[in-house]
């Protein structure tokens, strides 16, 4: 069976706009990330890559995307990536996060989430390490995040 957000993914992504009009129902569902004005850009098992652009709202004190925002980025790549995947009989809550600030973030980022292991049905919870890579428009990566999902069966 098919997870519910890949599901919303595929009806909305046929249409023109659809992307767009995706990662807005996203951030309804959950308004801290409209602070950074997403696009989703491509959600499948095991992948999920969305960017955001530069915007002075976004930016600090040195005139670069701030480490919150693209924390921000991460978390939700990271989490539709694991939404995504995830068995209908399970649910995933973030546990934690380690990030590393590699280059100065510039302009355009775009995010690829990817699991660093299996994500199955289980009868117990479990610990998925999820990696969160930000590059910049010049394939450079700027920013990368190892966030600590618990994923867990659902109750009832």
């Amino acid at each position: 069976m098919t997870a519910p957000i890949l599901s919303l993914y595929r009806r909305f992504t046929r249409w023109p706009a659809g992307h767009w009009l995706f990662s807005r129902a996203v951030c309804f569902k959950a308004p801290y990330f409209a602070s950074i004005s997403p696009r989703v850009t491509r959600l499948e098992p095991g992948r999920c890559e969305a960017r955001i652009r530069q915007r002075r709202r976004i930016s600090n004190h040195i005139g670069t995307v701030h480490a919150i925002a693209m924390c921000n980025l991460a978390e939700l790549a990271g989490g539709l990536m694991v939404d995504a995947s995830l068995p209908t009989d399970m649910r995933w809550i973030p546990k934690g996060m380690e990030v590393k600030y590699q280059a100065k973030a510039l302009g355009e980022l775009q995010a690829e989430a990817t699991p660093l292991s299996p994500i199955v049905s289980a009868a117990s919870g479990y610990d998925l390490p999820v990696l969160v890579s930000v590059r910049d428009g010049k394939g450079v990566e700027v920013f990368q995040a190892r966030i600590a999902m618990w994923v867990s069966p659902r109750k009832g």
